[in-house]
C-alpha cells in the first residue's frame, strides 16, 4: 500500500498519477479485432474454435445453447437459502428498475403542434455474464432483471462454461428467474462477436450489456455502431472518504471486499485523520489473513493508496477528479458531503452502507462506469433497455402558424425543397 500525505512534496502530481486511462493495450485491440473478424465471417465454427482455444469446453453447435432440462435441473438443485437470496435481489432490482423507466408523454408546442416522446422496449438484447474466477450471479440479476422490467421480449445471455461445459446452477437459475429467454455457454470476445453479428446458433441482438474482462470490454467497444452497448466497465474501483470517527474495521473491510474482484481492482482511502489511516492499515493486515482469495487481494492491495488530506473538502475535490465507480462516505454527516460529489458511479452514505450491499441486493445495478467514465456516464439503468422515439403531429392551423419560421430557416440554410414541403401542403388546404 502506498501512503500519500498532502504535506508531501509532489503530492498533487502523485494524485494526478492515480488517474487511470481506460484505453486498451494494442495487443488486446489487435486480438479482439481478429476474433471479431473471424466470427463475423465463419460464424459458429470460429465461435467454437476460440472457445476451445481460450480454455473453454469443446462444444458442437447443438450444445452452444443451454437446454430447458439443464435449467430446470439447476433450479431444482438450489438450496432454500440460495433461492431466497436470488428472489430477494430480483425483487429489489425490479422495483428500482420500474421506478426509473421513462414514460410516454406529449404536449402542444407554441404553434399548436403536438410533440412528445415514446419509449418502447428494445426487441432483442444480449447480456454478457462473466464466469471467470467466480460466477457473477448478481450480474445476471442486475442486467437481466432490468431488461425484464423494461419489457424486453427477447433476452439473450452468454456466459463462459467450465471445461466440462457446465454453467453454475445458481447462475442459470438467476437468469431463468429474471426472464432470460435464451442462454448460451460461450464467453469472451467471441461471444460478443456472436451477439453483434449473429451466427447460425445465436441470432444477432440490438444492444449488448454487461461487464467482462479486457477482451470483452474491447469487443464491446469495437462492435459499437453495429449494435448498441451500455458501458465499457473495467476493473472494480472503490474510493472511501473517512473522517476521524469512522470505524477502521468497516473501512478496511470495504477496501478488501472490492479487492476480491481481481488484481486490477482500484482501492483508495482518503481521510483527514492520520490516526484513522494507521488504524485502517493495521486492520487490513489483520483481515487479509482471513481471506479465502489472498492471491486476488494481495495484488490489488499492493497498489492501494491511503491518502492523508488537508480536510474533507480536499477529499471531495480529489474524488471528483478521480470519478470512482463506488464512493463510500464513512463520515459523520454523509448527507452534507454527498451533494458535493459530482463524479461517482454510486455513492454509499454512512458507515452502515457497505458497498457489498449494492453489489448484491440494494436495487440499483452494480454495473457502473469505471476508468474515470463516471464524469460523463451513469451506471446501467432500466431506461437503457428502452428506445426513445420523437412524435410530431401538425394540423392545418399549427402548420400555417409555423410556415414563416420554417421558411426563414430554409432561406438561411439554402434548402428550398424543405420550404416547398410546407407550402404545398398549405395550398391544398
Amino acid at each position: 500500500m502506498r501512503l500519500l500525505k498532502f504535506t508531501d512534496r509532489g503530492f498533487n502530481r502523485a494524485i494526478t498519477d492515480l488517474n487511470r486511462q481506460a484505453e486498451p493495450k494494442e495487443e488486446v485491440r489487435q486480438t479482439v479485432s481478429e476474433i471479431l473478424s473471424a466470427v463475423r465471417s465463419k460464424g459458429d465454427s470460429a465461435l467454437l474454435e476460440y472457445t476451445r482455444k481460450f480454455g473453454g469446453p469443446k462444444l458442437t453447435p447443438a450444445k452452444i445453447r443451454v437446454s430447458a432440462p439443464e435449467i430446470e435441473k439447476a433450479v431444482a438443485s438450489l438450496t432454500p437459502a440460495v433461492k431466497k437470496a436470488l428472489a430477494a435481489s430480483r425483487k429489489n432490482v425490479t422495483a428500482f428498475a420500474k421506478k426509473s423507466l421513462r414514460q410516454n408523454w406529449s404536449m402542444i408546442n407554441a404553434e399548436g403542434a403536438l410533440v412528445g416522446e415514446r419509449f418502447d422496449p428494445l426487441p432483442r438484447v444480449g447480456l454478457y455474464i462473466p464466469g471467470g474466477t467466480a460466477p457473477l450471479v448478481s450480474s445476471a440479476i442486475m442486467t437481466c432483471g432490468f431488461a425484464k422490467a423494461a419489457g424486453v421480449p427477447e433476452i439473450v445471455a452468454v456466459t463462459p462454461a467450465g471445461v466440462d461445459g457446465t454453467v453454475a446452477p445458481a447462475l442459470l437459475a438467476a437468469l431463468d428467474l429474471c426472464g432470460a429467454t435464451e442462454i448460451y455457454r460461450v464467453g469472451g470476445a467471441q461471444a460478443i462477436a456472436a451477439l453483434a453479428y449473429g451466427t447460425k446458433s445465436i441470432p444477432a441482438v440490438t444492444k449488448i450489456y454487461g461487464p467482462g474482462n479486457a477482451f470483452v470490454v474491447e469487443a464491446k467497444r469495437q462492435v459499437f455502431g453495429r449494435v448498441g452497448v451500455d458501458l465499457l466497465p473495467g476493473p472494480s474501483e472503490v474510493l472511501v472518504i473517512a473522517d476521524a470517527k469512522a470505524n477502521p474495521i468497516w473501512v478496511a473491510a470495504d477496501l478488501l471486499a472490492q479487492s476480491e474482484h481481481g488484481a486490477s481492482s482500484v482501492v483508495i482511502l482518503l481521510s483527514d485523520s492520520e490516526k484513522l489511516l494507521a488504524a485502517v492499515q493495521s486492520e487490513i493486515d489483520r483481515q487479509f489473513k482471513l481471506s479465502s482469495r489472498p492471491e486476488h487481494l494481495g495484488k490489488a492491495m499492493n497498489n492501494a493508496a491511503l491518502i492523508l488530506v488537508r480536510d474533507l473538502a480536499q477529499a471531495v475535490e480529489i474524488a471528483n477528479g478521480f470519478a470512482a465507480e463506488h464512493v463510500s462516505l464513512a463520515v459523520r454527516k454523509p448527507e452534507l458531503l454527498a451533494p458535493k460529489l459530482t463524479s461517482a458511479g454510486a455513492i454509499y452514505l454512512g458507515d452502515l452502507s457497505p458497498v457489498a450491499a449494492g453489489d448484491f441486493l440494494a436495487g440499483p445495478s452494480h454495473e457502473l462506469p469505471t476508468g474515470g467514465a463516471a464524469k460523463a456516464f451513469a451506471g446501467l439503468t432500466a431506461e437503457q433497455f428502452q428506445r426513445r422515439t420523437s412524435v410530431v403531429r401538425y394540423d392545418a392551423a399549427s402548420l400555417k402558424k409555423s410556415r414563416a419560421i420554417i421558411e426563414t430557416f430554409c432561406e438561411i440554410e439554402g434548402l428550398d425543397a424543405h420550404g416547398r414541403s410546407v407550402s404545398l401542403r398549405l395550398k391544398a388546404q
